[in-house]
């Protein structure tokens, strides 16, 4: 039962990068969905039957309590169908920060979820060239692309997220063929990031691809240097095949910094801002930013600590900044490699949450949920830890095919 849902959970974390892009509909939803359910289904008979049910840490009981408190947001809202709505979206994406802190329980078991993450980038990344490459998108001259059923931002930020982790498998991984995909998904990745003209999502990119530099310099110096040579003329020739207008768009980036708007995402934050200070301790209930703020129907506050502001007040918030506090307390137990891939992507995740609203995401707590389970086997099993994420147990391969030979 163990493998099954080993393996349950290694699909989930292949599947939320581009779930969006398989949705059978309702009741079902999109395929995350559907791994989410059956992982649950399929973890909760495994722990009673085995009577192994490990004590939560501090970020569990975190984001059960942030959770508990949306719930009883409903009895206060001003819009209960969308509270309502909330409460069970906010249970589907929380609780595979629980999931992976049950069912998860080696180093070996992380990796394989790391390995997942970005198989799943990779399909994103692939999906989105699709789109660029569609006979509808080349009719209509779209200067924005992403994968089907996704939207722009939202692809440019998933991917984003994916860098680090890549490079700590290039790193450590002992099969060669793993090796090649995590390298190449750099330029990939960052190819499909172009394709969405995303602002944000580019000015992310490049931080993470800075966490991924100094993790390769970590690694190995001189093999830093070639690598970096061969990303920098990629990434010059990348732009032979991004369209003009989606360049325009990413040129845009200084002068939306100087004196722009940001995409109208002033005038948004202003509104939350004064909603907030309307009702600053419990806020209006999960879900009702947009009834808050007075906005249109389909309006997003672009800032998670916004929606979160205005949606749970005070309460709400300091809840969800301890999370925080909690994922990067765990972010920094651990050492070497593992801590720059991990603490890059929290980095990243902190940039794009600046300007997008990813409290509801899937992507989010389930990065929450592996920062806080390597936090624990850290503390659990250090030596483990190291060889699977120093590249000891890559040399260690190398070592015994050399004394077969």
């Amino acid at each position: 039962m163990q493998r099954v849902t080993v393996g349950l959970l290694t699909l989930f974390a292949f599947a939320v990068p581009w779930e969006y892009s398989l949705d059978v509909g309702e009741p079902f939803g999109n395929v995350a969905r559907i791994l989410g359910i059956l992982l649950l289904v399929a973890a909760v008979p495994a722990m009673l039957m085995t009577r192994e049910m490990r004590g939560p840490g501090l970020v569990q009981w975190l984001v059960l309590a942030l959770y508990l408190y949306f719930a009883c947001s409903y009895f206060w809202t001003v819009e209960q169908e969308a509270t309502l709505e909330k409460i069970r979206a906010y249970f589907q994406v929380m609780m595979v920060v629980w999931l992976t802190w049950e069912v998860a329980k080696t180093p070996q078991h992380l990796r394989g979820m790391l390995r997942a993450l970005v198989a799943g980038c990779w399909v994103l990344a692939i999906l989105t060239w699709m789109n660029f490459s569609s006979a509808s998108a080349i009719a209509a001259e779209q200067i924005r692309f992403a994968a089907e059923g996704q939207d722009p931002n939202d692809v440019a930020r998933f991917l984003d997220l994916g860098f680090a982790p890549a490079m700590l498998l290039f790193a450590t991984e002992t099969g060669w063929m793993t090796r090649v995909l995590a390298m190449l998904y750099v330029p990939a990745g960052l190819l499909a990031v172009l394709l969405t003209a995303s602002r944000g999502g580019f000015s992310a990119a490049l931080a993470a691809l800075l966490g991924a530099a100094v993790l390769l310099v970590m690694w190995r110096p001189r093999a830093a240097a070639m690598v970096f040579v061969g990303l920098a003329v990629t990434a010059g020739a990348l732009f032979l095949f991004v369209p003009a207008g989606s360049v325009d768009r990413l040129a845009t980036i200084p002068e939306q910094l100087g004196s722009g708007d940001w995409n109208d995402r002033l005038n948004i934050w202003n509104a939350g801002w004064h909603a907030f200070t309307l009702a600053p301790w419990r806020g209006y209930g999960a879900g009702t930013f947009t009834t808050a703020a007075g906005l249109a129907t389909g309006d997003t506050a672009h800032n998670t600590v916004m929606a979160v502001m205005v949606s749970g007040g005070l309460v709400a918030t300091g809840i969800f900044l301890a999370i925080l506090m909690g994922v990067g307390r765990a972010v920094w137990r651990m050492r070497g490699l593992l801590r720059v891939a991990l603490g890059t992507t929290l980095a990243v995740w902190l940039i794009t949450a600046m300007v997008g609203s990813v409290e509801e995401s899937r992507f989010t707590w389930l990065l929450f949920g592996m920062m806080a389970l390597a936090g624990r086997l850290e503390m659990e099993q250090p030596h483990a830890m190291m060889r699977v994420f120093s590249g000891q147990e890559r040399r260690e391969s190398r070592v015994l095919v050399y004394a077969g030979r």
